[in-house]
């Protein structure tokens, strides 16, 4: 059985880009506009804030882990507010082992590890768009068992260590989309497979893609009527059904352009269009320049 979690991961390939210590004290904010990167962060000891864009506040405690696939746009802060009518200072300090944030004396309040991973396919931003805004896991002794793994190696200079990362990371990053599916985790494909009958017509759509599929034929696969299955997956997932086919189908396409072994014909075929024509319109519609031109910038990057 085609697993559609597996192969959105595959195809977005994440990997290891960067990961600190950081401890905070006192009053103190950090903020980031980091463009698309995935950011993710486990808190160690005591708690601090967390705020990213279009998301209410969470605050962070202990072994709880944070994961923004795309992240634009986020603020950490400690729990002490900021003088009356003032901004949290920005200090930073670099001490042995770790970037302090807010008072660079005493003891920290919170210490984390935080990191960016990068997705290697060309696609990522597309791919993107089928995983939750923010996933956020608590109390999960599997994910805590591994988020003590990349700590431990990322504290250390062994052999083969960005490696080692690099594998670790990709598991972390697949347990913390399982682990935040049930939880208050934003819609996203992991929340669509939590659910029973969503993941039904989610399992169809990956298996048999070149299927012409209706809302009203997923909907009799999952055994619901056709505005209870619409408005179930539009809300589990975060897009409707066939905007939800039409951005896979679109991912598979571009990966076999890319691969170069089949004509836009054959391509169009194999996600599901009767023809090259109407493959071309949706395919400009939805990256934005026709698979031809596609396939030629793609060759003219790989060179001769």
């Amino acid at each position: 059985m085609v697993d559609p979690l597996t192969e959105v991961v595959s195809l977005l390939q994440p990997g290891a880009r960067f990961s600190k210590i950081a401890s905070g004290a006192g009053a103190w904010t950090v903020r980031r506009s980091e463009a698309g990167q995935p950011f993710y962060c486990v808190i160690l000891e005591g708690a601090c804030r967390l705020e990213a864009d279009g998301h209410a506040p969470i605050t962070l405690e202990r072994d709880d882990f944070v994961l923004i696939p795309s992240a634009h746009g986020f603020t950490m802060s400690g729990l002490e507010s900021p003088t009356p009518g003032g901004n949290a200072p920005s200090t930073v300090t670099l001490l042995p082992g770790e970037t302090r944030h807010g008072r660079p004396g005493g003891p920290a309040e919170v210490r984390l590890l935080v990191g960016y991973c990068g997705f290697a396919s060309p696609d990522a931003a597309l791919l993107v768009t089928l995983l939750p805004e923010l996933v956020h896991v608590r109390g999960q002794a599997r994910l805590a068992t591994l988020v003590q793994l990349v700590v431990d190696e990322s504290r250390e200079q062994r052999p083969a260590r960005e490696v080692v990362l690099a594998r670790l990371l990709e598991v972390l990053f697949i347990e913390a989309l399982r682990s935040g599916a049930g939880s208050a985790s934003s819609p996203g494909l992991a929340r669509g497979l939590a659910d029973a009958r969503v993941a039904v017509a989610l399992r169809h759509m990956h298996e048999s893609p070149t299927r012409p599929w209706t809302v009203a034929l997923l909907a009799k696969e999952a055994a619901l009527s056709r505005s209870t299955f619409f408005e179930r997956f539009s809300r589990a997932v975060g897009m409707a059904p066939m905007a939800y086919l039409l951005a896979w189908r679109m991912a598979m396409a571009k990966q076999l352009l890319r691969a170069r072994q089949a004509g836009i014909a054959e391509v169009a075929q194999r996600v599901g269009y009767s023809s090259a024509s109407t493959f071309n319109v949706a395919f400009t519609r939805h990256v934005g320049l026709p698979p031809g031109r596609y396939l030629r910038e793609q060759l003219d990057a790989a060179g001769p």
